[in-house]
């Protein structure tokens, strides 16, 4: 877990990420009647499962109680079901001091945070309108307790679609997702198998498509021989202690185990029920409540509700192009809430850079510094060929990064990273609360370039005063930002990038003539499809850094 937490998070690779601990045994007298004592066991001993279950596939059986729900669809409505954060009851039960404790810890209440981000992520790739973040709720089992939200949106995709494009869950894999997967597989010493999959009940009810679906966490795979494993996880983000991550573990792990160990006598035992009532409590409840007032008001709201037309971006046609994090999809959906035409592309797919009202250089994951990996230098020659032509546009994170060091700004890596983060902000004389996810930041000892390479005028920066770390810049027909307007926990996302955006389409762009020194950018000056642009894969490996 140190390791993670050193050489992945540390250096960029991402904001949070899930490794599985496997627990392994020998089942003695393995049957499908021992199965069955198994599952009746758990249903006795656990509470606040979404599924207790029990998949008998002939030589292989789950046999599981999972707390969450992947993505269920009814009329048409879809709902995910984010859940991260975890308080350990100690032997005498829940108590209401330990859920205040739990509520105001600040490394869990992030742990949440980001999960909603990427499920809001995914909701915006299924739902035209993007999800509506409804909660938080306390979800109370039997040894430990966790805290949740719900995601519901409008959708017309088939539900073997809706499952396509939200696998993996974040809960289980982290964040962004390719980079997570990537870590998994470095980390984790062997393939998954079910665990952090899905097993989805799909079916018709009154003639419309319904579908039910489980995270495959807290379950036992158990093979024909009766050799038994059981994986779970811990969310490890940038201030994890890992011996508590481990508790953590051991404590999910429990109903589970002493469903195995229990014995006949115990099969007739009355059903477990957890101890909700210091959940109930008003001060529990009121500490609930305020999990909220950081969140941006835009997730909240009712989508119908939330439509904020600007009139200079009414039909503007927008081109995204994402680096590898699909908050592009929560971009996208904030741009049409404010009137905007949009359209996401990959940084390796063809994209015309001359013919979009403006381009979006989206965020991802990668060290800003290494043009010798495949996308960091597709994203310099984009931004390159953005300043030497007059499109206008703006860029976010990475991209960020990409505008400030082309424009001359040293980029430095952060010795703690801001994966994560929620902080108040000067931009342009505004005080803003945005969510930062960064490990690397560009440094100013100034407020403004005097003059910008390739296009004539100031370029302005917002930065800390003290630390002079770069949160945005403000040029003749462009803009960016370091954090992220579209998550969460951006308060008024919304609004800062209508603001972004007026304010760069405001003033005309001169077409300057090419400045000495500037870098070479493709040969087309209308499509952009780099010689070079393939899957990362097969130039540079995993992206290793953010």
């Amino acid at each position: 877990m140190r390791r993670v937490l050193d050489e992945e998070i540390a250096t960029g690779a991402g904001a949070n990420f899930v490794l599985r601990r496997d627990y392994a045994a020998r089942l003695a007298g393995w049957s499908v009647p021992a199965a069955l004592a198994y599952y009746g066991r758990l249903l006795r001993r656990t509470s606040g499962q979404h599924w207790t279950f029990l998949v008998h596939l002939g030589d292989r059986t789950l046999v599981g109680a999972s707390p969450e729900r992947h993505v269920s669809l009814d009329s048409g409505r879809a709902v995910m079901n984010p859940i991260s954060g975890t308080y350990r009851y100690p032997e005498e039960g829940p108590e209401a001091e330990g859920l205040l404790e739990f509520l105001a810890d600040d490394k869990e209440t992030n742990e949440l945070f980001m999960v909603v981000d990427e499920e809001l992520k995914m909701m915006s790739a299924v739902c035209p309108d993007g999800g509506r973040v409804l909660g938080p709720r306390l979800r109370m089992m039997a040894h430990i307790a966790h805290t949740e939200y719900f995601i519901e949106g409008r959708t017309d995709l088939d539900p073997r679609e809706i499952l396509r494009r939200t696998l993996l869950a974040p809960t289980v894999t982290g964040s962004p997702l390719e980079s997570a997967c990537s870590v998994i597989a470095r980390f984790e010493p062997g393939g998954r198998g079910y665990y952090s999959g899905v097993a989805a009940l799909v079916g018709r009810s009154a003639g419309e498509r319904v579908m039910d679906s489980a995270i495959l966490i807290r379950t036992m795979d158990i093979d024909r021989a009766g050799a038994l494993r059981l994986g779970v996880g811990a969310t490890l983000v940038r201030d994890s202690e890992p011996m508590a991550e481990a508790a953590e573990t051991r404590a999910k792990a429990a109903g589970l185990l002493a469903a195995v160990a229990g014995t006949a006598d115990e099969d007739t035992a009355p059903p477990a029920a957890a101890d909700d009532r210091p959940a109930r409590l008003p001060p529990v409840r009121e500490a609930l409540v305020r999990r909220n007032e950081p969140l941006a008001p835009f997730w909240l709201a009712d989508p119908g509700a939330r439509a904020s037309r600007w009139p200079a971006l009414e039909g503007l046609d927008v081109l995204i192009i994402d680096a590898e994090d699909h908050f592009t999809a929560m971009g996208a959906t904030l741009l049409r809430s404010l009137g905007c035409r949009v359209r996401v592309r990959r940084y390796d797919e063809d994209y015309a850079l001359q013919g979009p009202d403006l381009v979006v250089v989206g965020p991802g994951p990668g060290d800003p510094r290494d043009r010798g990996h495949a996308k960091i230098d597709i994203l310099y020659e984009v931004t390159g060929q953005l300043l030497e032509q007059d499109t206008p546009f703006l860029s976010v994170c990475l991209g960020h990064q990409v505008l400030s060091r082309t424009l001359g700004l040293d980029l430095v890596r952060r010795p703690v990273p801001n994966q994560g983060v929620q902080r108040a902000v000067d931009l342009f004389g505004t005080r803003e609360l945005v969510y930062f996810y960064n490990s690397f930041t560009a440094v100013a000892d100034a407020d403004e370039i005097p003059s910008a390479p390739v296009r004539r005028g100031t370029v302005r920066i917002a930065r800390d005063a003290l630390s002079g770390e770069v949160h945005a810049l403000r040029g003749p027909g462009f803009s960016s930002v370091q954090f992220h307007p579209a998550s969460v926990m951006t308060r008024n996302g919304d609004r800062v990038l209508g603001d972004l955006l007026t304010g760069l389409l405001a003033p005309s762009v001169p077409r300057p003539t090419r400045s000495p020194g500037v870098m070479s950018v493709p040969q087309s000056p209308c499509h952009h499809r780099p010689p070079h642009a393939r899957p990362v894969s097969n130039r540079s490996g995993p992206t290793p850094a953010r």
